[in-house]
């Protein structure tokens, strides 16, 4: 019998990998193999990509006598870690019609196998080694279900037939928080604030080290922006008001076109129907806006008077505050920060190094969780983050505002 710890470990670890290979079953091996833009990668890629993780980081260097099920997968399925070896180009992604998918779901089970052997059987200074990566690696896939799903959404989304990913929720299924349709102002006193990951438990690198900030007052939202909201944006000329945008995001909007989120379609009657994961359905009201990029985040706040939070004041929030709804599972929530080191960050040791600290630059923080995000996966410390016009994620907004501000606002 297995100590506790690897045991509660190989738990989560199975769980973990049968839950990708269930977001993969509604979808046809043609599906899987769809690369809709330089940005997405393919189903069948993901399924690879989270198996070389373990098989790369895990087993090479810590199950004893492991044989690699094909070398040269290493090249075919590696992301972006250069001092891993080369890699197939991510944009050409689309093009690996070989190996099949069924090579890749052989590959899986076969590294799966050699999991539970390694976590069984591994000597304790193996075992030592190999746990945080374990643990590292099984986090990892949960961030790649969430793409699966992200990423599939926009392939169907450029099919003329709508294909929908899975049938719409039953009404006993939609979330209670979408009653919550009066938004309320919330205080925060600021003050100096502990933001960060605790030592305890998971953390990504960028989560710490935790440090303390001093936050001037400020009031958040307690729920997030809906749909009906946003229509109202739009139908006031929101997209056409230049005064509401940072000058990027203008000039973005008008080479591109935007005039709604990017699954929004307006149809002969005037009324709204948003493409989603179960298909394109009316616009609920009640539902959160999702599928926005920073630049729209930013520019319905300020035309609603308001502004983003950064990100502390959002993990502040958090920890501090009841009466705050949607918190980590509707939509991811842009936040007005870069994406910077914390003081005294240090990546990872090793390959893992690669995993967060070179991005620091170019992106912005988003909070919470979403729709997608695999329950458990999220925490108040998390630090997602994406260029300023992706516009392809579950991400909507929550607004913020000074204290200042909010004299004789309600």
């Amino acid at each position: 019998m297995a100590p506790a710890q690897r045991s509660e470990l190989l738990i989560r670890l199975q769980a973990t990998r049968r839950h990708t290979e269930h977001l993969a079953a509604p979808l046809s091996p043609e599906d899987q193999a769809l690369q809709s833009m330089p940005d997405a990668s393919p189903t069948k890629w993901h399924q690879a990509h989270t198996t070389w993780f373990f098989e790369t980081l895990v087993l090479r260097p810590w199950a004893r006598d492991y044989q690699v099920f094909d070398a040269r997968f290493a090249q075919l399925f590696n992301s972006y870690y250069e001092s891993l070896g080369p890699r197939h180009p991510r944009p050409q992604r689309g093009l690996l019609s070989r190996p099949a998918l069924s090579e890749i779901q052989a590959y899986r089970a076969h590294v799966d196998r050699a999991l539970v052997d390694m976590v069984l059987q591994a000597d304790a200074d193996s075992w030592a080694q190999a746990r945080p990566l374990l643990e590292l690696g099984l986090q990892h896939e949960q961030q790649h279900q969430e793409l699966i799903l992200s990423d599939i959404l926009h392939a169907f989304s450029l099919n003329p037939l709508a294909p929908a990913y899975r049938a719409p929720e039953h009404p006993a299924q939609v979330p209670t928080s979408y009653g919550a349709t009066t938004m309320q102002w919330l205080t925060h006193p600021g003050g100096l604030v502990n933001v960060g990951a605790p030592a305890d438990g998971f953390s990504f690198d960028n989560e710490g080290p935790r440090h303390a900030v001093q936050l001037t007052g400020f009031e958040i939202a307690s729920r997030l922006v809906n749909c009906g909201e946003f229509a109202a944006f739009i139908e006031d000329g929101g997209y056409r008001k230049a005064g509401l945008w940072l000058a990027d995001g203008w000039a973005l909007a008008q080479a591109q076109g935007w005039q709604q989120p990017s699954y929004w379609r307006k149809h002969a009657d005037g009324s709204w129907r948003v493409f989603g994961l179960a298909g394109e359905q009316a616009l609920d009201p009640q539902a959160p806006v999702m599928q926005l990029s920073f630049y729209e985040a930013a520019a319905y706040a300020e035309w609603a008077g308001a502004r983003l939070p950064t990100e502390f004041e959002w993990e502040a929030a958090a920890a501090d505050l009841s009466g705050l709804s949607q918190l980590d599972d509707q939509a991811w929530q842009w936040t007005h920060s870069a994406y910077h080191p914390y003081p005294g960050f240090r990546p990872w040791a090793g390959a893992v190094g690669e995993y967060n600290g070179k991005f620091m630059v170019g992106q912005v923080v988003l909070r919470g969780g979403s729709l997608a995000t695999p329950r458990g996966h999220a925490r108040p410390s998390y630090r997602n983050f994406f260029p300023p016009h992706v516009r392809w994620q579950f991400s909507g907004l929550r607004l913020a505002r000074d204290l200042s501000d909010s004299q004789g606002k309600t």
